[in-house]
């Protein structure tokens, strides 16, 4: 059995574990059985989104685990997101509930709203699934819609369930890629709490503020992209390709040899010390047991400062490309 993972307790009241299986970019063919691996060996949090396009797959390998007796539904944390063509009240509701369906699930555990910005809706049944584009052929950029996030946060609201709202699926609500303007905002008029911010987070681009300012109002930040360029290499990003692997600098390698693990697990511990929740993937094994390993040693306060030294900026999941810029500064 793999190291025992520890939890964060949200503003929801519900733990959190700080080490989790994403399943971003995992093949749909292989999901349920990834899924289902990465429960068997201990993982108990899995990462998903309507945008990943494999819910259904993982749902699968959810399902198998809890019929196989290996987990309980209540041991396990799921988490998906709402798509940028869904803002609207009775998209929001009516993704949500096909997100639900796709997993097999009564209840989702965290429901986060994937980007801060609203596109014109595309019916289910001509496309769907999107991502940024009008057409499966990914010849035209879909226009933004005139959605407010009050509105998309109040349907969020209305889908937590809570004596009063006993039809509720969703146990706890949250934000992802947001920045510190239009949290601040959220705050300002959420009757649920923010519980968990998601963002980009690794010693390229450590946001610190961002961090602190989340931390500050028990918002729960969950880092993806833990091993910085690594996950936009195979998308042919620009810059992950003329990024030098964090894997290979002297100053985590140097870390990972005094500690004895390896510099993946150096970058995961990183995090994770500094209670930002990770969802790494792997589909190696050894791998996968070394991710959730990762919690059972700890760095120096002067091996963290270092690692954190090696912040530049540099951000790869930028929707600029499709000319959004919503992280422009």
């Amino acid at each position: 059995m793999a190291a025992q993972i520890p939890s964060l307790k949200l503003a929801s009241g519900y733990g959190m574990p700080l080490v989790g299986f994403g399943i971003w970019k995992v093949p749909r063919e292989t999901c349920a059985e990834q899924v289902y691996n990465a429960i068997k060996l201990g993982y108990r949090y899995i990462d998903g989104a309507w945008d990943y396009q494999n819910s259904q797959e993982a749902g699968e390998g959810v399902r198998r685990a809890i019929s196989e007796g290996i987990v309980k539904r209540e041991d396990l944390f799921i988490t998906t997101k709402l798509w940028n063509n869904y803002h609207k009240r009775e998209h929001a509701f009516e993704m949500a509930k096909l997100e639900l369906e796709a997993w097999g699930l009564d209840y989702l555990d965290l429901f986060l709203i994937h980007f801060p910005i609203a596109l014109e809706f595309i019916p289910f049944e001509e496309l769907r699934w999107p991502c940024f584009w009008t057409d499966e052929a990914h010849s035209k950029v879909t226009p933004l819609a005139k959605v407010p996030i009050s509105e998309t946060w109040k349907a969020l609201e209305d889908m937590v369930q809570t004596p009063e709202n006993p039809a509720g699926f969703v146990r706890s609500i949250g934000v992802s890629n947001f920045q510190s303007q239009l949290i601040t905002d959220v705050l300002s008029y959420a009757k649920i709490p923010v519980s968990v911010l998601q963002i980009e987070h690794h010693p390229y681009l450590t946001q610190p503020q961002l961090v602190k300012l989340a931390q500050d109002n028990n918002i729960a930040v969950t880092g993806y992209s833990s091993f910085g360029p690594q996950s936009f290499l195979e998308l042919n990003n620009k810059d992950a390709l003329g990024a030098k692997s964090l894997f290979e600098l002297d100053v985590v390698k140097s870390i990972a040899e005094k500690h004895g693990k390896t510099p993946s697990q150096v970058l995961l511990r990183w995090n994770t010390q500094r209670n930002i929740i990770i969802i790494p993937k792997s589909n190696n094994v050894d791998r996968l047991k070394q991710n959730l390993e990762s919690v059972s040693f700890d760095l120096t306060d002067d091996e963290i400062q270092q690692i954190s030294a090696l912040n530049q900026g540099l951000r790869f999941n930028e929707p600029n490309y499709f000319g959004f810029p919503i992280f422009a500064s």
